[in-house]
């Protein structure tokens, strides 16, 4: 994945679109006596769902939009050593072997050339992209684009010129907010609602791309809901072209709203190829509130370890619906003093539905801190509701009785072979005093297997109930089994983190 900032000239050859009605090629064959003729699939006619219609021209849009739109200029110092020969890599065997012999020219030891020597600063520049969202100057662009600057400049499509400084920034989203001194109010542009863009939509990419100054690119979207790497991505993905330098431009719908930022491309050689990604505006707008309010982004934090519901999960919890976020662990906080528990699926957040992992974990990003929110989970096959005083995420970021005995004789069940965790067995594990069942082989042809068991898997719960000895697992999957369940759902443990996994029974 290439971020888009700044490179040298590289030449693009124009595209012209043409559409073109073609005549039928062959007859379709004749329905069944009797049978519906078949119908062509057709664009709904509903106002909500109109077409969009190809417009003449995207100069109006351009002329209305471009005043708001910069070009970022940054200036950074870096320090590059002062050698008289080459270097070599730390840890190199070579090192070792020039310090003590010596360099053809250069005596060993401190005249050595592979010797690391004095600093020297030399000054970088680069180039990116950005938008005027107020009319008293914030500007937003791509925290790439500005990171380690000494010094921001920012030219406007007019051409003139003006220092910036950094408000905030957020590097999980990859975006900054920056600030410029004008006697006069500048032209700006809003956010749009990047939640109701349909894929097909045409959009217009406006930015720097290559360091050629001001220019514009149209295309459609091409996907929504793209995730890259990040916690909070929620990237619009566009065919519109991006390169390098387009880094932190605004992706405009055809209202000219800002719907995305442009901030990354794929591409086998750093130039676009039709695949560009602009974080959505509902995403950025939101971090750019908090980054003017408090210089800083204050997320919620619910302090649950969440997964995926599958199939096989919601089976064997008999939900109706394969969805929402199953919590697998709950350590100390807004969560637990609320009562929640692992094993619970949260279905609702803060009056919404709650789709799937992602989903949650922007709503919960998206809510107020130090804030009740309502919460409902699924337990035990009823709905259950709390209310939940979320913490802040910044901070949680930052903070950082077992009976023995005899062990259990290994046995096998559900494809592989499981031994109760010993004192000896937790510490060669590095699990601590945890209970449960360790998984000391899997057969792979099994259901275990299946699953992605390995051995040292510990087993803690079996039918969101504690599992200690190979009776607990037995009476747990009979228990399931007399509920006409298919699978049921085991806790595992890999080095300490939890997962659910819904193992037939059958």
């Amino acid at each position: 994945m290439n971020r888009p900032s700044s490179r040298p000239l590289l030449t693009a050859s124009s595209l012209a679109l043409m559409l073109a009605l073609t005549p039928a090629l062959a007859q379709q064959p004749a329905a069944p006596e009797g049978a519906a003729e078949a119908q062509p699939l057709t664009a709904p006619e509903s106002p909500a769902h109109q077409q969009q219609v190809m417009p003449e021209s995207f100069a109006d849009l351009v002329e209305q939009v471009s005043p708001a739109v910069v070009n970022i200029t940054t200036t950074s110092t870096v320090s590059t050593p002062l050698v008289r020969g080459p270097q070599l890599p730390e840890g190199s065997p070579f090192s070792d072997l020039f310090r003590e012999f010596g360099f053809p020219g250069f005596p060993p030891g401190e005249g050595n050339p592979f010797e690391r020597g004095p600093q020297r600063e030399q000054r970088s520049n680069a180039l990116g992209s950005g938008f005027v969202v107020s009319a008293d100057g914030l500007i937003v662009t791509n925290n790439h684009v500005i990171e380690g600057a000494d010094e921001i400049e920012v030219e406007f499509f007019s051409g003139r010129q003006l220092p910036a400084k950094v408000i905030g920034k957020d590097e999980k989203t990859d975006i900054a907010v920056l600030k410029v001194e004008s006697a006069d109010a500048l032209p700006f542009v809003k956010f749009g609602d990047s939640d109701v863009a349909r894929v097909g939509d045409w959009v217009l990419a406006l930015g720097n791309p290559l360091g050629q100054g001001f220019s514009a690119s149209t295309g459609i979207v091409s996907a929504r809901n793209r995730a890259l790497s990040g916690t909070y991505d929620d990237f619009i993905q566009t065919d519109a072209a991006i390169n390098r330098g387009n880094s932190g431009g605004p992706l405009f719908n055809m209202d000219g709203e800002v719907i995305g930022v442009n901030t990354a491309i794929l591409s086998p050689n750093g130039g676009s190829i039709g695949i560009g990604f602009s974080m959505a505006s509902n995403v950025v707008s939101k971090v750019v509130q908090q980054l003017e309010e408090f210089g800083e982004t204050r997320r919620g934090w619910l302090g649950v370890k969440i997964q995926p519901v599958t199939d096989d999960i919601a089976e064997s919890l008999g939900l109706s619906e394969v969805r929402g976020a199953m919590v697998t662990d709950v350590p100390a906080g807004p969560a637990a003093d609320a009562g929640m528990k692992a094993g619970d699926v949260i279905t609702r957040f803060d009056g919404g539905e709650v789709e799937d992992p992602r989903d949650l974990v922007r709503r919960v990003a998206d809510a107020p801190v130090g804030e009740a929110v309502d919460v409902v989970v699924q337990r035990d096959g009823e709905a259950v509701e709390m209310k939940v005083t979320l913490g802040r995420r910044e901070l949680a970021e930052g903070a950082g009785g077992r009976t023995e005995g005899a062990p259990q004789s290994a046995d096998e069940v559900m494809g592989m072979t499981l031994t109760e965790l010993t004192p000896e067995i937790a510490a060669e594990l590095g699990v601590g005093d945890m209970q449960g069942l360790v998984v000391q082989s899997v057969d792979p042809s099994g259901p275990a297997a299946d699953k992605g068991l390995a051995v040292g898997d510990v087993i803690t719960e079996a039918g969101q109930q504690p599992v200690v000895t190979q009776v607990d697992l037995e009476a747990r999957i009979k228990e399931a089994r007399d509920a006409g369940r298919k699978s049921i759902l085991v806790m595992v443990r890999r080095a300490g983190e939890p997962r659910f996994v819904a193992l037939p029974v059958e």
